[in-house]
């Protein structure tokens, strides 16, 4: 008889199995993605240990598809790692804040308003906005108070408005 060390190995890397996800950015322009969000069932005959990724956030300038990876570890230490797709995506619309104000007609009897008179902060998540107001001339006939709409959109085409009251005044005294 006599006796003999067997000595047994896992030489077999795990198998990761990818999956692609969608991720939204928060109201701070930021999304967190974990290895478990990309995990699509990877398995191993002696058990997973964990699982990491190369990318765990993503920002307004990730935008679109962007290409991770999964790297699996089994109890054994053999590894194995898969290529994914995270879609990167604003869906939150900008803020729009508005503010009243109160303009006086030139002596030609007009005024023209701006976007930036009217605004009052507004603002995105992903960075800086364009404007649309409507309407932007007064006349005579404008007398009082007015609702302006102000349009604010975001770069990747998100759109909010809010209402702002125009009071138009006609402080110019008549020409003799």
């Amino acid at each position: 008889s006599c006796v003999a060390v067997v000595t047994v190995e896992d030489m077999i890397a795990p198998e990761a199995i990818c999956q692609n996800i969608t991720v939204a950015l928060n109201s701070s322009g930021v999304a967190n993605i974990t290895a478990a969000m990309l995990d699509g069932g990877s398995t191993d005959a002696c058990g997973i240990q964990g699982a990491t990724i190369d990318i765990t956030s993503f920002d307004c300038t990730n935008i679109g598809l962007n290409l991770v990876t999964l790297t699996v570890t089994d109890t054994s230490g053999n590894t194995n790692s898969c290529t994914t797709e995270v879609l990167v995506e604003d869906t939150l619309a900008p803020t729009a804040i508005c503010q009243d104000i109160t303009v006086e007609l030139g002596t030609d009897g007009t005024i023209t308003i701006s976007s930036a008179d009217i605004d009052n902060g507004s603002s995105d998540n992903c960075g800086e906005v364009t404007y649309e107001i409507t309407p932007t001339t007064f006349d005579c006939s404008n007398i009082g108070s007015n609702i302006v709409n102000l349009l604010v959109f975001d770069s990747n085409g998100l759109a909010s408005e809010c209402f702002a009251t125009v009071t138009v005044l006609d402080t110019a005294a008549p020409i003799v």
